[in-house]
């Protein structure tokens, strides 16, 4: 054995670190490695949010939420989606428009985000008819109102009364800052419904921080 170690060894040993490379490689490409979110939130908007808006809106929800995967953490991903301005006509930025159209179908295929926050709700709901009527399930085909279907930040106690601080973010070499709950007061939330078996994780759990959110509706 001492002899064939002397001849062989740094075959293992190469070998060896090929192997834990490609489990690495592999691993990520089916995030083995990666945490599972307990919630993710599609954001759809004409201008991306700042970090400091993502941060505050994870945190807000994770309080709000709990840890559906029992991995002992609260995890919140938001997803966005930019639209852009529809009166933006350079090339380029039409094609990333279309890029991240592309984007959303697939998550929304691939049933990844539970709730929607939105600027133009009207606006996805006649594009993706993806927003759920108030019991949870798919609108009539003819459906493409975003009516009963969602409701305003500013309008839901739970949310609008969190603390989320403020963000400070850089515009075309400009800094801005604000408040994070004035920027998304305007905003519209709604969640997602399922056309076939197939759901987003968590899906129950998720169904029922809606009905809490929805009983901290203003006037409820």
């Amino acid at each position: 054995m001492k002899n064939w170690w002397y001849y062989y060894k740094w075959y293992v040993i190469c070998g060896g670190v090929l192997f834990c490379i490609s489990i690495h490689l592999i691993g990520n490409a089916f995030g083995w490695f990666k945490k599972t979110p307990d919630i993710q939130i599609a954001y759809i908007g004409e201008t991306r949010l700042p970090d400091d808006t993502v941060s505050a809106l994870e945190n807000a929800f994770a309080y709000l939420a709990g840890d559906y995967n029992h991995d002992g953490e609260t995890l919140v991903q938001i997803n966005q989606f930019i639209k852009g301005s529809p009166n933006d006509k350079d090339a380029d930025i039409i094609s990333y428009r279309q890029a991240l159209t592309i984007a959303l179908m697939g998550d929304i295929n691939d049933c990844e985000s539970y709730f929607f926050l939105m600027e133009k709700p009207e606006e996805v709901q006649k594009e993706f008819q993806v927003l759920a009527m108030p019991d949870g399930s798919c609108p009539d085909d003819t459906d493409f109102s975003s009516e009963d279907k969602v409701f305003q930040w500013k309008s839901c106690g739970l949310l609008s009364e969190l603390e989320l601080g403020n963000y400070t973010t850089t515009v075309l070499g400009q800094t801005e800052s604000g408040s994070n709950q004035e920027l998304l007061s305007d905003l519209y939330l709604g969640r997602r419904c399922f056309y076939n078996k197939k759901q987003t994780k968590y899906a129950d759990k998720c169904g029922q921080l809606w009905n809490i959110l929805q009983g901290g509706l203003n006037g409820l």
